[in-house]
């Protein structure tokens, strides 16, 4: 049997590394595709590190890939075919399908294959299942690395815009700038926000928060965020918050700056031994009609033609997220060294292109 290279967790937080596997086979409705460029995400280095992953298991869940063959009953992707990655990459029958909750087909977090149930993008070879649902073909206009990060940058961050409702003219925070709440930054203007304050620290995170469309940003380093927030706010609660970042007790900071009626929309993932504690006066006795809510990124090849037709017509430009290009399939290794916190100022989202 033909053998490949791939990077990822040798045993669960004690090792992880470069390893030798099988070339898979894809079955009938699967596709076997090779990486073009793969975003190595803080994502990679959690499971590595900190979570009870599988063993001897390849990571990587986002890129751009090559189609190497298809399964018998694949009929709209073909041998050849240059497609977006999504993070979520479910099967499309079932229970969970027909409620609209793709993301947890097959049970929590159930939609999740790649580096987990399946070997990631960190391989020669992958395969990605229900190829004709979950692969997104990249259409001329939309170059290999905007097309890189649709799958979870884009999507991860406009899943909390969605979740946040966001409508013409809300006062909407956003906590986290990283890449996927500055993504969520300019999701929630082109959603129509009015005042769009992010909260971050970086200088360059920062610049580009604006770039995305936020009219002010603050910097958790200098003081309470909510009352550096009320004071841009002449002391009026927000409509909406997302939160991108930040701790379990960020939950709180949300409940005091949100409005009654108003929406706290999660998308930041936290370490499962962790424990939410939010403050009943905070959280207005739950009696404020504030809705808190979270989603994992939506998935599938319907969300990301329609996030690259964003990018195709000039309304987004996700690549100023990319602040690190490295080549050769070997860098992959130096991508995900790259987010390891604490990670380097300069530092946003690496792609490798093979």
């Amino acid at each position: 049997m033909a053998t490949m290279k791939g990077y990822g967790v040798i045993e669960p937080t004690v090792s992880w590394g470069w390893m030798e596997k099988e070339i898979p086979e894809p079955g009938p409705f699967e596709a076997l595709c090779s990486p073009v460029a793969v975003l190595p995400c803080t994502s990679d280095v959690h499971n590595a590190h900190r979570r009870q992953a599988w063993p001897n298991r390849i990571l990587g869940h986002e890129g751009v890939g090559r189609v190497e063959k298809v399964g018998s009953m694949v009929t709209d992707i073909k041998v050849g075919d240059i497609v977006a990655i999504p993070a979520v990459t479910p099967i499309w029958r079932g229970k969970e399908i027909a409620e609209g909750l793709h993301e947890h087909a097959g049970g929590f977090l159930g939609g999740r294959y790649l580096s987990s149930q399946l070997d990631g993008t960190f391989g020669e070879y992958f395969i990605i299942p229900d190829a004709d649902m979950n692969l997104a073909v990249v259409p001329d206009g939309v170059s290999i690395k905007a097309a890189g990060l649709v799958g979870d940058m884009i999507t991860t961050g406009f899943s909390g815009v969605e979740g946040a409702n966001i409508q013409f003219g809300d006062t909407v925070v956003v906590i986290g700038i990283g890449p996927v709440g500055l993504m969520s930054v300019a999701g929630t203007a082109l959603r129509g926000a009015g005042r769009l304050i992010g909260v971050g620290h970086r200088k360059l995170t920062k610049e580009l928060a604006k770039q995305y469309g936020a009219t002010d940003v603050v910097d958790y380093t200098e003081g309470d965020i909510v009352e550096q927030i009320m004071e841009l706010t002449n002391h009026q609660k927000v409509d909406k918050v997302i939160i991108a970042g930040g701790t379990e007790d960020t939950v709180n900071d949300a409940y005091r700056m949100v409005k009654c009626g108003g929406v706290i929309s999660n998308i930041a993932g936290y370490d499962f031994s962790k424990s939410f504690n939010i403050a009943v006066a905070d959280a207005g006795t739950l009696v404020n009609h504030v809705t808190l809510t979270g989603r994992l990124c939506a998935g599938g090849r319907y969300r990301l033609e329609n996030l690259m037709a964003l990018i195709k017509t000039g309304r987004l430009d996700p690549t100023l997220l990319i602040t690190q290009e490295l080549h050769g399939f070997e860098k992959i290794e130096e991508g995900f060294n790259m987010m390891e916190e604490p990670k380097d100022e300069s530092v946003i989202k690496p792609i490798v292109i093979m």
